[in-house]
């Protein structure tokens, strides 16, 4: 019997597929990449035509092993990998490591993981698309040679393990440019006219929109009260009522940043969360007897197109559910920048409702799937239709109007629900009027308003701009966003992304080093370049080139700015240093700000900075220096952490951990708790007395005895559902409560 060797990159993939393939076929996970450029080095040979040196990655070994050991002995292995550049990419490293002939191996593709796309998949094997590995390939090169040599020039002008990306230092760009436009706002004043008018039929409230026929514009207080007086004495009579029908059509299926945006606002989501949950629905989910089975199609795509058996499928479902008349087939066009490579994100059979498989899901699960149910099956029905009366009233040289909009059919929203955050704020309720009709007089009112500056960034509103210029792809959204806040350059608090000071200090140092690299334009151009590399019309050396002939003057001219610029960044203070009464001046380093001498390298003082700048200041503990027997004082390194030094430095040098104060909780043990940072500066308390005592806790020490034993110091636990008290050696614990008051 043949046997057969199927390759997908994700463990959870390989069990979909086995539901729908028969024993001859053997399904392996290669865990994405086995090669890459290496991490210690450039990688690429720029003289030798950018060749790039590929390597494998540590820790794949007994992959690798196992894939060959398999692949031998298959009569026929299938490339299974995603069906996007990066997957291509995979399934062509995976092909050189094998060394099977190509007669031997076929690269299967599946915009979804169902057992018609799979079967079909795999009876239509193909060869390995050569220009997608190239485009591929020229992304990451690009990435790596901006990467590793513009890196170093942050690491010489602020400090050393920065690193700039091609790509995300646009997207920081777009946050920083934000920010600057929020501060540089100017709020403008403006006010609005009400007049509130009664009929016999009832009250209504009328907004004043054109005086002498022209628009109503009223810029402050002393020309709202002009105008309201003014209105005050008018008649008011009714000069037309306009009727007509408007519709509102549903928005077209989830590309990868409006499921992004849709899944930020609606239900929470980041855009790297809702990519993770969605490569779950995608890869497949354990539906109980049936198995795992894909609901959702490929979730990195630019494109709004949906195949006709999924039109033929939802129109059914529409029909059968909602009725015919609910049912309106539409074609959705993708964007100008769209690769229109896979179709809209939509779920793999519409018959598989999210409440018939929400047992089957988890919580994030199913609030995405049905998000995405939903949005699929809305594009495809009808219009919802609104009756709209529009009443204009006439009174003196103003002219005022109000509108009343009830829907007249449901349409999409028989499944969507109106959504209340984007209705009509200015709609009123009507009575019936007539042309000519007298209205008396209420009250007149004039509110004040200010323009707003634009909203910070959310994930979502990010991803859209990213996508509306071009800039990255669908499948790169959420790991930039993902890397420039784990780079501590933005901040997200409540959802807004901020640029942190050091953000802004990267980005200025960037623009200021390399003008026009990291432009937005000229990110998108490069987009579209990687484009023509897959579609053939560009080779990839060739772009490679264009790229690195304006490139390599910038790294010229960067070196001769980057002393001035390094020297720009640094502030001066009011603050002398105490060693060589010269000034002390804020400069950069690994952790952020800090107080230096200005007399550097003869004097070597530094001091750790609080917000305002301002030197945080030493106290004495009672204890005294162990070797001389002077004041201990409490100092903090350039990261923040205290220690215990000598006032005697630099004539006694010695240092010690800070002393908490509380007691090693271990029996038979006389040590002292002391604050210790992990190799990835997480703080920690461990017992002074180590390596005797190696007693070690994450939770901090706290006043307190343990009831159940008696030990002398207990432990504060933070957790997600509140803080406990914990006993470290008998376990006890018990709440606290955080709203209790204290004196």
């Amino acid at each position: 019997m043949q046997k057969f060797l199927v390759i997908v990159e994700s463990p959870t993939k390989s069990k979909t597929l086995k539901k729908f393939l028969g024993e001859a076929y053997d399904i392996v996970a290669s865990g994405g990449h086995l090669r890459d450029l290496p991490a210690d080095r450039l990688g690429v040979d720029i003289d030798s035509g950018f060749m790039p040196e590929y390597i494998q990655i540590p820790g794949k070994s007994k992959s690798i092993n196992s894939l060959k050991k398999l692949a031998k002995a298959a009569d026929m292995v299938y490339l299974a990998s995603d069906p996007d550049r990066e997957g291509e990419a995979i399934a062509w490293h995976i092909a050189q490591l094998l060394g099977k002939p190509p007669e031997k191996l076929g690269r299967v593709r599946f915009n979804e993981i169902t057992k018609k796309a799979v079967l079909a998949g795999i009876a239509n094997p193909t060869n390995i698309d050569i220009n997608k590995v190239d485009a591929q390939q020229a992304r990451r090169i690009l990435d790596r040679l901006v990467g590793y040599l513009v890196s170093p020039f942050l690491w010489r002008t602020l400090y050393k393990g920065l690193s700039a990306g091609r790509v995300q230092s646009v997207a920081l760009r777009m946050i920083v440019e934000r920010e600057r436009a929020i501060e540089n706002f100017v709020p403008e004043e403006y006010w609005h006219l009400f007049a509130d008018v009664n009929v016999e039929a009832g009250d209504f409230r009328l907004k004043a929109a054109k005086v002498k026929g022209k628009a109503l514009k009223i810029s402050d207080k002393k020309s709202a009260i002009e105008h309201k007086n003014i209105l005050t004495q008018q008649a008011f009579s009714v000069v037309d009522v306009q009727q007509k029908e408007v519709s509102k059509s549903p928005p077209p299926p989830f590309i990868t940043s409006s499921m992004q945006l849709t899944a930020a606002r609606q239900i929470g989501f980041s855009a790297f969360k809702t990519m993770l949950v969605a490569q779950q629905l995608y890869e497949g989910v354990s539906l109980g007897d049936e198995g795992p089975s894909g609901l959702i199609t490929y979730m990195r795509t630019d494109s709004t197109r949906i195949s006709d058996d999924a039109k033929k499928s939802c129109a059914a479902y529409i029909t059968d559910i909602f009725g015919k008349n609910f049912l309106k087939i539409r074609d959705y066009k993708s964007g100008k920048l769209s690769q229109d490579a896979h179709e809209a994100i939509r779920p793999t059979d519409v018959f598989v409702t999210p409440e018939s498989v929400a047992a089957y899901l988890t919580k994030d699960q199913y609030r995405l799937y049905e998000l995405i149910w939903k949005r699929f099956v809305a594009s495809l029905m009808a219009d919802a239709k609104y009756n709209q009366i529009k009443c204009i009233v006439e009174a003196g040289d103003y002219e005022l109007s109000a509108t009343d909009t009830r829907l007249a059919f449901e349409g999409f929203l028989k499944l969507t629900g109106i959504d209340k955050e984007n209705g009509d704020d200015d709609s009123v309720t009507l009575p019936y009027l007539s042309a000519g009709d007298k209205l008396d007089l209420v009250q007149t009112e004039a509110t004040q308003h200010f323009t707003k500056p634009p909203p910070r960034f959310t994930e979502g509103t990010l991803v859209r701009e990213m996508e509306q210029n071009g800039v990255g792809r669908p499948s790169t959204y959420a790991q930039i966003i993902t890397t420039i806040v784990q780079r501590k350059y933005v901040s997200k608090t409540k959802g807004k992304l901020s640029p942190t000071v050091l953000g802004v200090h990267v980005f200025d140092i960037l623009e200021k080093l390399f003008p026009g690299l990291f432009e937005v334009d000229f990110t998108a151009k490069m987009e579209k370049d990687l484009d023509k590399v897959e579609d053939g019309e560009l080779r990839w050396r060739e772009l490679l080139e264009e790229f690195y002939t304006s490139f390599e003057p910038m790294l010229g001219e960067a070196n001769k700015k980057r002393s001035r610029i390094k020297k720009e960044l640094e502030e001066e203070t009011r603050h002398v240093c105490e060693k060589c009464d010269n000034p002390m001046i804020i400069k950069w380093g690994r952790h952020g700000k800090f107080l230096a001498c200005s007399n550097f390298p003869e004097c070597k003082n530094t001091k750790p900075i609080n917000e305002d700048g301002d030197p945080v200041p030493e106290t004495t503990v009672e204890r005294n220096c162990p070797k001389c027997g002077q004041p201990l004082l409490v100092k903090h390194d350039r990261r923040g952490h205290r220690f215990l030094a000598c006032s005697a430095y630099p004539n006694c040098r010695h240092t010690e951990p800070f002393d908490t104060g509380f007691a090693c909780p271990k029996t038979d043990c006389n040590g002292h708790l002391v604050e210790k940072h992990s190799r990835k500066n997480k703080l920690f308390f461990g017992c002074s007395e180590y390596p005797e005592c190696d007693f070690a806790s994450w939770d901090a020490p706290t006043e307190g005895k343990c009831p159940s034993c008696g030990c002398e110091t207990i432990f504060l636990q933070v957790r997600k559902r509140g803080t406990i008290k914990k006993c470290a050696i008998c376990g006890y614990s018990e709440p606290v409560d955080e709203h209790a008051k204290t004196e």
